[in-house]
Order: structure tokens, then sequence, then C-alpha cells
């Protein structure tokens, strides 16, 4: 891989030293802000590729943030719904629990010892 990168980039490097070499022409460029009275229309093109490259770049990574953001809230609320499904069923079988144990308690209370009436024959 890092071979890979090191052959982009010398290839990338060798484009724009043909850019610059091979569009010679000198012309003014007007910018907003500054005015450059002759500059080489490949050198010209070399700044506007970067600048396109980097601006599509942060583009790119802000767009990626804006889906991977959607993506995280979208996981958290599948989570949250899960959650909320256990923490029900939960809730049920302490519920069901409890009512067990009531009426066990119950049937324990009503069965009293000294109820038992002696045998009439």
């Amino acid at each position: 891989m890092r071979y890979i990168l090191v052959l982009l980039l010398i290839a990338v490097f060798g484009y724009a030293l043909a850019l610059v070499l091979l569009n010679g022409t000198e012309l003014a460029v007007d910018l907003w802000f500054t005015q450059v009275p002759a500059m080489r229309l490949g050198l010209l093109l070399l700044f506007t590729l970067a600048i396109g490259i980097v601006l599509g770049l942060l583009l790119g990574v802000q767009v990626f943030r804006v889906f991977q953001n959607s993506w995280e809230i979208k996981r958290l609320r599948k989570d949250i719904e899960h959650l909320r499904k256990e923490q029900i069923q939960t809730a049920q079988f302490a519920a069901a629990e409890a009512a067990a144990h009531a009426r066990h308690e119950k049937t324990i209370l009503d069965i009293h010892p000294e109820d038992k009436s002696p045998n009439p024959l």
C-alpha cells in the first residue's frame, strides 16, 4: 500500500510538472483581492487543481461526517428501542413473580394450624 501511495504521488508530481512546463504562456490573472500581472498558464492550472482538490476533500469529509452522524443516530435509536423492550420484559417478569409470591403468601396465610377441627367420629 505504501508503494502504491508513493507511485501515485510521483505520478501527480510528474503531471503537475508537465502541466507547468507545457503551458508556458503568460497571462494576467485578476483575483478578487489582488491582480497578478503575469502568471504562467500551467501554474494557474496547477493552483486551480490544488484548490479544487482541497475544497473537494474538505467538502467530502463534511458530507461523510453528516452521513456518519445519521448512521450513528439510527444505531443508537435501535439500541434504545431494544433496551426499552428488554426493560419492559424485565418489568413484566418481576410483576409476574411478585403476583406469584403474593398468591403464595395468601395461600400460606389462609391455612392456619389452629383451624384444624378434630374428627367428629
